[in-house]
């Protein structure tokens, strides 16, 4: 698909045509199978503290059955399927923006998280997902003595 790079009629914003091709590739390259300027699905946000993460992970329509939800290293992967849309001869579709199929979306943390100490609830279409730092990777402020 070849597109223009510069478009004339975006005068008073000369780095808005560069903007879009950015988020296009952003699109393409992190897998979205949503339509529009989304960059990934599922939608996840997560913050740090000093001591732990915790990111919440919206996930309308499925069941925590539909969902897996791994970590290697400070790597945390969150595969599901949802169910595929109506088909048939008789259907028209006039929208179809609801994703269907499986999706897998993988989110590097900032630091490792310790396997055994990982708390995931599933409420309402949001799984919020707990996850502590092990000891032996946590900061260690480190006296320091005069002479």
């Amino acid at each position: 698909m070849l597109q223009t790079i510069f478009s004339p009629l975006n005068i008073s914003d000369p780095f808005a045509d560069m903007r879009r091709q950015q988020s296009e590739m952003n699109r393409l390259f992190t897998g979205s199978r949503t339509p529009g300027p989304s960059a990934c699905y599922p939608p996840v946000n997560f913050w740090a503290g000093q001591d732990s993460i915790v990111m919440s992970i919206e996930l309308p329509g499925l069941t925590e059955q539909d969902i897996e939800l791994t970590v290697k290293d400070t790597m945390l992967s969150i595969r599901g399927t949802y169910p595929d849309s109506e088909k048939g001869d008789d259907i028209v579709w006039h929208r179809h923006e609801r994703s269907d199929g499986t999706f897998l979306r993988s989110v590097e943390l900032p630091f490792r998280v310790n396997p055994d100490q990982i708390e995931a609830r599933f409420e309402n279409g949001v799984l919020t997902v707990e996850m502590q730092r092990p000891e032996d990777d946590k900061p260690k402020r480190i006296a320091i003595k005069t002479t």
